[in-house]
Order: structure tokens, then C-alpha cells, then sequence
């Protein structure tokens, strides 16, 4: 999730990135939608220090890149021959970012909170979401009605946004060759 702002220009994020390095725990706001599902814009992470042997691939962690913040999962953990680098990779994106560097990478999401909610991310993708995710990289309507509908639910609370979800899902059920009965098994 690429973050508009940057270190130089706003002394907040040099301040969350050196409290970072100093085993602190910050709260920022999630804006993009390179995460999503897993990550929704308004999201807030907790993000947590973390030594370069506690985090492994399926972590969700913060990389400063070019004076930037990125939340993106890490893919891989790549020893070199000098040196280590973490490749990371968007949920929502087609292609890895460029390998950063150990000092880049700042520390991993502790806690997601959503709406009323608080959760720890999965390390592991589900391949729901994966699907998902593979929608809304490659449809700019899918996406831009996914984040509407998103939105949506939480103006409306958690009983309505049920509501709402029923009532756009329940009309699958005019679809040829779709069927929304139940199986119940002995």
C-alpha cells in the first residue's frame, strides 16, 4: 500500500520509522488497495518491530521504500551472497517488488482493526481470497464496486451491512445455472 507521503517531507514518518527501529509499536491508517482483501483502505494496523529472524514469509510487514511506506506480504526471504534482502508483493498486485534491503524492512502487522473489530492477519492466503484478490488486480469496475460496496457496509453497521451483502449476493439466484439451496448431510 503505497503511501503518498513521504519520510523527507513529513517528519511523522521519519518519527514512526525510527520508532520502529527503536523495538516500538506505532498505529497507521491503511490508504491503498494493493492489500485487499486482506487490507482495506481505512484499516488500522498495528505494526510491530520486528528482528529480520522473527518474520517469515506470509507476514504482512511495513517496507520503507524511496521514502514511502509499503504494506505488502513478504514472498520470500532472499540470502545473497553478501547480503539479505525480503521480496514482497502486494495481495492484490500481479508482480513481486523490487528486492529491499534488511534495514528497509521496519516491522510486521501485529493486529488489523476493522470496523468495531480486531483480528491478527493470516500468514496464509486462502484461496478465496486469493481468487478475490486476482479480481480486483485486474478489474478497475470490480474494484471500484468492491470498495463502494465495502464502505457501504461500514456506514451502514454490522446488522445492515449483513442486509446489505444478502441483498446483492441473494440475487444470484436469478442466475441460470446458479443455486442457492442448501445440502444437508446425515
Amino acid at each position: 500500500m503505497p503511501s503518498t507521503l513521504e519520510t523527507r517531507e513529513d517528519p511523522k514518518l521519519g518519527l514512526a520509522a525510527e520508532m520502529l527501529r527503536r523495538r516500538g509499536t506505532i498505529h497507521l491508517k491503511a490508504w491503498g488497495t494493493s492489500m485487499l482483501p486482506s487490507v482495506w483502505p481505512g484499516d488500522l494496523l498495528t505494526i510491530q518491530n520486528a528482528a529480520y529472524d522473527e518474520v517469515i514469509p506470509g507476514d504482512i510487514v511495513l517496507v520503507l521504500r524511496d521514502n514511502r511506506f509499503f504494506v505488502h506480504r513478504l514472498v520470500e526471504k532472499r540470502l545473497g551472497p553478501d547480503s539479505l534482502s525480503w521480496i514482497t508483493r502486494g495481495d492484490a498486485m500481479p508482480h513481486n517488488d523490487p528486492p529491499a534491503a534488511v534495514a528497509d524492512l521496519l516491522g510486521r502487522v501485529a493486529s488489523i482493526r476493522r470496523a468495531n473489530r480486531s483480528f491478527v492477519p493470516s500468514r496464509r492466503v486462502l484461496p478465496l481470497h486469493s481468487a478475490l484478490a486476482w479480481m480486483l488486480c485486474r478489474s478497475d469496475r470490480f474494484r471500484n464496486l468492491t470498495l463502494r460496496m465495502h464502505a457501504a457496509s461500514l456506514q451502514a453497521g454490522p446488522t445492515r451491512a449483513g442486509q446489505l451483502f444478502r441483498g446483492v449476493f441473494g440475487a444470484v439466484r436469478g442466475i441460470s445455472g446458479i443455486s442457492a439451496s442448501r445440502t444437508s448431510h446425515p
